[in-house]
């Protein structure tokens, strides 16, 4: 029997691939596989390791941040004297407003409680870890939490932009909109092709 020939049973052969369809008897064009349902293509595994690196990274920073305050503490050093030299190294000009705000957090955070800080960057660390190991692994709940979380700070940050506007709040809130949009992106897509993927039910009657 030729590579493309019709069967007996009214169905069609191409080359293995038998097709339960009546045979027409003109070939159009030749898949690898012409009886395969369409599949879907994108891939985001590029885009959602890279979240998942700053997300992680979002984490490190956290301890790290909390460690060096802990010790500062325990050093006694004076907040408001570093926050100066912070600013007289990178020549800025403590009298802005932005400046001052940096002083005046520097001054509070003598009063701050050490385990409080230290419970709060544990807690923002294993949750940045979560969501990393979930956008790593592209888990649906991963995506669900980067969503979450993503929408849960864009108020505060919105609220920081009209206290303080500059352009790093800006900047955070611009990034941060940018990734909720993105992960909700690739959630729906992943959502589109699983429904491409179910079997087609049949009609009852």
């Amino acid at each position: 029997m030729g590579e493309n020939q019709p069967l007996r049973d009214g169905t069609a052969s191409f080359g293995n691939v038998r097709c339960e369809e009546p045979y027409s008897g003109q070939i159009m064009s030749i898949d690898l596989n012409p009886c395969a349902p369409p599949t879907h293509q994108h891939t985001h595994k590029g885009g959602l390791r890279t979240v998942a690196v700053v997300e992680g990274l979002k984490g490190v920073l956290a301890l790290l941040a909390a460690y060096l305050f802990i010790a500062m503490v325990h050093r006694d050093v004076d907040f408001e004297s570093a926050a100066e030299s912070i600013l007289f190294f990178f020549h800025i000009d403590p009298d802005r407003r932005l400046s001052q705000a940096f002083l005046d957090i520097a001054d509070k955070m003598s009063n701050v409680n050490v385990m409080l800080v230290a419970a709060l960057a544990i807690a923002y660390a294993a949750l940045r870890f979560l969501e990393s190991y979930g956008l790593w692994k592209q888990r649906a709940w991963g995506e669900w939490l980067a969503i979450i979380s993503g929408c849960v700070y864009i108020p505060f940050e919105l609220y920081k932009l009209v206290s303080h506007p500059s352009a790093f709040h800006w900047a955070l809130l611009g990034i941060n909109i940018l990734v909720v949009l993105y992960i909700a992106w690739v959630r729906w897509d992943e959502i589109q092709a699983a429904r491409l993927r179910l079997p087609a039910q049949p009609d009852a009657g």
